[in-house]
Order: C-alpha cells, then structure tokens, then sequence
C-alpha cells in the first residue's frame, strides 16, 4: 500500500476560521428556536453549515449574558481600537521614515551646494 504525499503543503491553503456577529447568532438561535420540528431544525444547520454544538454554546452564552455574551471576546471594542491605534502608529512610522529619507537627501545637497558655492569663490578669487 503506497501512501500519497500530501498534495498542498501550501500554508495560504490553510482554510480561514469562520466568525459569526452577534446579530447573526441571535438570528439563527431565534430561527432555530422557532423552527417547528427537528428536521426543520437540521435544514437550518445544514443551510449554515453549522453544528448542534454551535448552538449549545451560543444559547449558553445568550443565558448567561444577553447579547453580551454572544459577541466574540477575540473582536472586542478595545481590540477593535488597538487594532487602528497599531494601523495608525505603523501609518506615521512610515510617513517618519520617509520624511526623515527626505531631510537627509536635502541636507546632503545643501552640503554639496555649500561646497560648490565655496569653489566657485574660490575660483574667482583666483582669476
């Protein structure tokens, strides 16, 4: 029996974890919820892709919190807020770094203006 080689070992293949909003979860476990017997329960699974194990949690989190427990702690406000306060540093960390490329390029043909303009005297002193 020959065992095939895996066939993409690609990291980018990996597939992405899917989120799910608050809103969203509050609207399947309501549809859920009302869904009048256990196939039409299993058609709202299999529609989203989802598991029972999906609900429980997302039911347990409602319980326990309202809507407060159905947002995702990985995408909180203040993760939200650090996430543009980085986007803004890494903004002007790259605006510094070329302003300061800028300034020595300038500062360097001042230089050389300067020492042209003293050659040039120079020169003229002397004819």
């Amino acid at each position: 029996m020959t065992s095939k080689p895996h066939e993409s070992l690609d990291p980018d293949a990996r597939p992405q974890r899917r989120t799910f909003t608050a809103e969203f979860k509050a609207r399947i476990l309501d549809e859920y919820e009302s869904a009048p017997d256990a196939a039409a329960r299993g058609a709202i699974l299999r529609r989203e892709r989802l598991y029972g194990s999906h609900l429980l949690d997302w039911r347990k989190a409602r319980d326990a919190g309202a809507a407060a427990g159905l947002t995702d702690r990985r995408q909180s406000a203040a993760r939200a807020a650090k996430k543009a306060e980085n986007a803004e540093l890494s903004r002007l960390q790259r605006e510094n770094a070329r302003l300061q490329a800028e300034l020595n390029k300038t500062q360097t043909a001042l230089s050389i203006m300067g020492k042209a303009h003293a050659l040039l005297e120079l020169l003229s002193e002397s004819a």
